[in-house]
């Protein structure tokens, strides 16, 4: 039995142009980024572009941030930046594979976790592991190494890559596109080889947030976590302001106006949850809303 079969899998759209999904959403940022910095460092465009200027200098995360604590807004951009052009001192290698290999991952292992957890919370997902993986970063730089920088969407891509392993273990995957595997043996090779790296400190790869991305992504998968706080919060937030300068209340609410949103607003909120992440993201509380919303309809119709 393929995983499509399985019940917790809902098939992705029948094309890449008829559903924009959040996994081409994050490829496309990742190769605009990557094109802009050759473009802005590079000779070809200078006349055009007199002004050359690094983007990844600029959006890269450097293990001296705890100094420069304003640019906090680096623990996410750095992972939307891959080896390229740099106008600063030794310059980044100039490599087309990093960004292939990146994307390539995302793109097969991303497409199927997408279609499990849905469009918006795999986009909360993803930012939240870059965050993750920086932020463990930056601890082990503090502790360990000298002054670097980071760039590299692969602390994301490996927490697509374990949350693909916890839901789909046995699906078959090709190494190097020759050798089948199951895909928990290719996250045990991975494992293998970031924790052996992670204590070369000559080396030019982050294993160390490639463990800290797999192990938030383990987590994530493990815990049944839902993200949508991360989006749904600023929303409550704003409509509870909104709501104090102006408030309806109708006679049949028997709610307090003051404790609690209308009815009609807290169900259209949870459809919209439902929509977004499935029914079992639901609280106890929204589903005993949902009920009683439910039966207030009967006894409005009855």
């Amino acid at each position: 039995m393929g995983f499509q079969d399985r019940g917790y899998y809902r098939a992705p759209g029948s094309g890449f142009a008829l559903e924009w999904s959040a996994v081409n959403t994050i490829i496309a940022i990742n190769v605009a980024v990557w094109l802009a910095n050759f473009i802005f460092t590079g000779d070809l465009f200078r006349e055009v572009f007199p002004l050359r200027f690094s983007l990844n200098d600029l959006l890269c995360l450097r293990s001296d941030l705890p100094r420069h604590p304003w640019d906090f807004w680096t623990l996410l951009t750095y992972g939307f930046c891959h080896d390229g052009p740099s106008l600063e001192p030794p310059g980044n290698p100039y490599s087309l594979w990093h960004i292939i290999f990146n994307m390539l991952s995302l793109w097969f292992f991303g497409r199927p976790v997408e279609s499990v957890i849905g469009k918006g919370e795999f986009l909360r997902f993803y930012c939240m592991s870059l965050v993750i993986a920086a932020l463990i970063w930056l601890a082990g730089e503090q502790t360990f190494g000298p002054i670097g920088r980071l760039v590299g969407a692969s602390g994301g891509v490996m927490a697509v890559l374990a949350v693909f392993i916890w839901y789909f273990p046995y699906e078959q995957v090709l190494i190097y596109g020759v050798f089948p595997v199951p895909a928990w043996a290719l996250g045990v090779l991975y494992l293998v080889s970031d924790i052996q790296g992670s204590g070369d400190r000559t080396s030019h790869v982050a294993h160390l947030a490639h463990l800290a991305g797999a192990g938030f992504g383990l987590l994530y998968a493990w815990q049944r976590l839902d993200l949508s706080w991360m989006t749904d919060g600023p929303a409550r937030l704003l409509a509870a302001w909104r709501k104090r300068r102006l408030r309806i209340v109708r006679p049949d609410d028997p709610q307090d106006a003051d404790d609690e949103p209308p009815m009609e607003q807290e169900v259209d909120r949870i459809l919209e949850k439902i929509s977004r992440s499935g029914e079992a993201s639901l609280t106890s509380a929204e589903r005993d809303k949902l009920a009683r919303a439910s039966r207030r309809l009967k006894d409005r119709r009855g």
